[in-house]
């Protein structure tokens, strides 16, 4: 009788802990979301600018569903997340390996355009970060390159432009010093690579009256000459023309000169 008892009492625990065991799983099916709305809580929380809580949802999205739309989307808002943050190089890794795992995404116009601005952001000063004026103006040739019709394309355009401005100036920086150093030849070089490299720069027109500078100071005069033709056939209004000029007004000035003592001897 007491072992009958004992069997029951067994058979009794065991029911009643799967009892509560199914109990349990059924509240945590109840405590789960779909996607769509693990979704909009973390936009929720991203549109009051609360990112911590925002990237939290969005991790468990992916968390729970992986394989869902969702959870692709989440992707890129965690990696938007950190760029938001100016963690540029969490944010850089995050949409490089949303890149390679979604290469047909319908939006990898936009992981390539945001790789760039990571890269574009961190350069402080033209004279210095000369890694990531690489990096931006490569990854923006990316863009335009790969979505020329895209609409990240065109502001793509325009930073390439801004970059090579900055990397104009650093040539243009190195330059000036070569000719306040009397280093003429060395000067040139850097003077010639704006010219050639980076003519839709700001740059150009100053570029082209320190070429006339350093020519007339090695007292090569018809180069001179020829760079401030160049200069003025293609900025007449510009200010740098107008140095140019005084200093070609001087080669005239000296030859005039020489022609005169030539004359009287």
């Amino acid at each position: 009788m007491f072992r009958n008892l004992l069997i029951m009492l067994f058979y009794t625990t065991l029911l009643g802990c799967s009892n509560n065991n199914d109990q349990l799983k059924a509240n945590k099916l109840e405590q789960i979301k779909t996607p769509e709305e693990i979704y909009i809580v973390a936009k929720q929380f991203f549109e009051s600018e609360n990112y911590e809580l925002s990237n939290e949802e969005f991790l468990e999205l992916k968390k729970l569903y992986p394989l869902s739309n969702e959870a692709i989307q989440a992707e890129i808002m965690i990696g938007f997340i950190s760029y938001l943050k100016m963690d540029y190089e969490t944010s850089i890794l995050q949409f490089e390996k949303i890149k390679n795992k979604y290469p047909s995404h319908k939006n990898l116009d936009y992981i390539y355009y945001m790789i760039a601005v990571c890269n574009y952001e961190q350069i402080t000063h033209h004279g210095l970060d000369g890694k990531f004026n690489e990096l931006a103006l490569y990854n923006f040739k990316q863009v335009v390159n790969r979505f020329p019709n895209s609409d990240y394309a065109k502001d793509s355009r325009q930073k390439i432009i801004l970059v090579k401005s900055n990397k104009a100036a650093k040539h243009m920086d190195i330059g000036r010093f070569y000719l306040k150093e009397k280093k003429y030849t060395a000067a040139l070089n850097r003077f010639k690579i704006v010219i050639d490299d980076y003519s839709m720069t700001k740059f150009t027109p100053e570029a082209l009256h320190r070429m006339v500078e350093a020519y007339y100071y090695m007292g090569m005069y018809e180069e001179s000459n020829n760079m401030a033709a160049i200069l003025g056939y293609n900025y007449p209004k510009s200010k740098w023309y107008n140095h140019s000029y005084k200093l070609i007004k001087k080669i005239e000035n000296k030859e005039s000169f020489f022609k005169k003592i030539k004359n009287v001897f």
